[in-house]
């Protein structure tokens, strides 16, 4: 073959290169707009539903009837708390809209974390051999349940504990009187984050696949994931000894289904190496 029909072969690989580079540029552009148009649909549709949504979902924890606070006075009377009566004010003309916004894309980007993920996932998928799509097979349902699952024991379990210590902290009798922004803020500190924190099994397979961890040094720092466990839970909850267990006792069983997680991984890596 001649040189110069080498050269041009050459460039021609090269362009087909880049423009492989920019297809894919492309593709990560509509997942991440179909993303966004989830998102806004979904937020659109919790924005109309207003009164719902702060009566019921967004104020739910500052109210005595919660169902948390049935729930444990119901399992036993010396477990019972409640929070104390405190107004939420604005000091911003347009802090309600405002809040009511971010409010609204908060909860759509958390509905509609699934399909999300299903877009992420389909540009990831085609750039994974297919024994790695095999063994991610239900990764966009698992990694799904673990965020919901999350941001329901935040809503559930982090927000009416740490509401009513904050709200019932006493400092020379000063009355607590939040700010819609503030008490905003920390509804989606209790939720969208553990929600996240809940995908540390994920985490875990897929840094064991890689060999990042390994099941003995997880089983290693077990000790220490262990006191920082107690350590968030005291800083986020009342500092008496059942709060702090009811949210210590799911982080630490996530520590540790992350070990039995890597056990699984260097097993079926092991097997395969015999074969």
């Amino acid at each position: 073959m001649p040189l110069d029909q080498i050269d041009v072969d050459k460039l021609e690989e090269k362009k087909d290169q880049e423009m492989g580079f920019l297809d894919h540029l492309e593709a990560l552009r509509w997942h991440l707009v179909r993303s966004v148009i989830a998102i806004f649909v979904c937020a659109i549709v919790v924005f109309l539903a207003k009164d719902f949504v702060f009566d019921v979902v967004i104020f739910g924890p500052r109210h005595p009837d919660f169902i948390t606070y049935r729930v444990v006075c119901a399992i036993a009377d010396f477990l019972c708390f409640s929070p104390p009566e405190f107004q939420i004010i604005t000091r911003d003309l347009a802090e309600k809209f405002l809040v009511h916004f971010k409010s609204s894309l908060v909860i759509g980007f958390i509905v509609a974390f699934p399909y999300v993920f299903w877009e992420i996932w389909r540009f990831v998928k085609p750039a994974l051999y297919e024994k790695e799509q095999k063994s991610a097979r239900g990764i966009v349902l698992i990694c799904s349940l673990l965020f919901i699952i999350g941001v329901l024991f935040g809503y559930y379990v982090l927000s009416p504990f740490s509401i009513s210590f904050l709200a019932g902290y006493d400092v020379s009798g000063i009355m607590a009187t939040p700010t819609l922004n503030s008490y905003m803020m920390y509804m989606v500190m209790f939720t969208i984050p553990i929600g996240l924190v809940f995908e540390l099994p994920v985490v875990v397979y897929f840094f064991s696949k890689i060999g990042l961890l390994t099941p003995d040094g997880l089983r290693q720092y077990r000790k220490l994931a262990f006191v920082l466990t107690m350590a968030v839970a005291a800083i986020i909850t009342p500092a008496d000894v059942i709060t702090m267990f009811l949210v210590s006792l799911p982080l630490y069983i996530l520590y540790e289904f992350g070990i039995m997680v890597s056990v699984r991984v260097q097993r079926s890596q092991q097997k395969a190496l015999k074969n």
